[in-house]
């Protein structure tokens, strides 16, 4: 049986989806590391980062990787269903007994949806501090849009809030009632500040040069990961965060609306995603 068979047959997005104009801007990476900590709060992901995941030895590897698949899913066309199709492969040997001792599956429509839905609420978080907020009609559509892409990776309409205002209402009542501190959250508050972490490989720089970058992307990166969470979840994580700091999330967020905005396509978006409108 073909991939296309085994989906739900699903249109994939185009030039006029407003996700082609959100989700290419490399801005959004500052956004990562609060998208990673509102998944793996949840327990299900949790665990199966934590007993599957090799992202403390390959961080840049990982993340690349994550990139990539969400762009192909956006801007991959009828290459987005074979993407969805692999993501899919790849979770069914992710199971294992969490630390509550429940069992727990990567493909549970709850927390397959959760990764899906907290990009989702990331993406429009990032793009009200450090790019642009959308509008009230542009994030239903959006949001509708990211639905389109939850069914091409197998979930089912009654998995995933109708529209955006029942998304908004479900992800209060996940982080309030749902997510937790766990070893895994711990793991990635640690390997954010990149202490440890080498350099991105595709700089191609030595040690020598990366040492003295590294405290100050560190920072940069803390500072966002933290600042940009749901305030209910920052307290229940015990994650310090002053007027000072939201003073300086503020003046970052100004900096790179100011400088991305007079960046040029071809630096500003990932390439995938340059290539993709280049061609229409």
């Amino acid at each position: 049986m073909s991939t296309e068979a085994r989906l739900p047959t699903v249109t994939p997005l185009g030039p006029d989806s407003v996700a082609w104009q959100v989700v290419g801007d490399r801005r959004l990476l500052l956004g990562a590391g609060t998208a990673l900590l509102l998944q793996v709060a949840h327990p299900v992901i949790g665990a199966g980062v934590h007993d599957h995941s090799n992202y403390p030895e390959d961080p840049w590897g990982r993340l690349d990787r994550t990139i990539d698949s969400l762009l192909c899913q956006v801007f991959g066309g009828r290459e987005a269903i074979v993407e969805a199709e692999r993501l899919r492969e790849m979770h069914k040997a992710i199971k294992g007994v969490d630390h509550h001792g429940e069992r727990y599956h990567a493909l549970n429509p709850e927390a397959y949806w959760w990764v899906h839905g907290s990009t989702f609420w990331t993406t429009l978080r990032m793009r009200d501090v450090f790019v642009q907020p959308l509008s009230r009609e542009e994030k239903s559509r959006f949001y509708a849009e990211w639905r389109r892409l939850g069914l091409l990776l197998g979930l089912r309409e009654h998995h995933m809030p109708a529209d955006h205002e029942g998304f908004e209402t479900y992800f209060d009542g996940v982080v309030a009632n749902r997510l937790e501190d766990n070893h895994t959250v711990r793991e990635l508050l640690a390997s954010i500040t990149m202490r440890d972490t080498p350099p991105p490989p595709w700089w191609f720089l030595p040690e020598a040069l990366w040492r003295p970058v590294r405290p100050a992307g560190g920072n940069v990166l803390t500072l966002c990961a933290i600042g940009l969470l749901p305030t209910a979840l920052r307290d229940r994580l015990s994650l310090k965060w002053t007027d000072a700091d939201e003073r300086r999330l503020q003046r970052l967020g100004a900096i790179t609306r100011a400088a991305g905005n007079r960046v040029p396509d071809r630096l500003r978006l990932y390439p995938k995603a340059y290539r993709a409108k280049r061609s229409y």
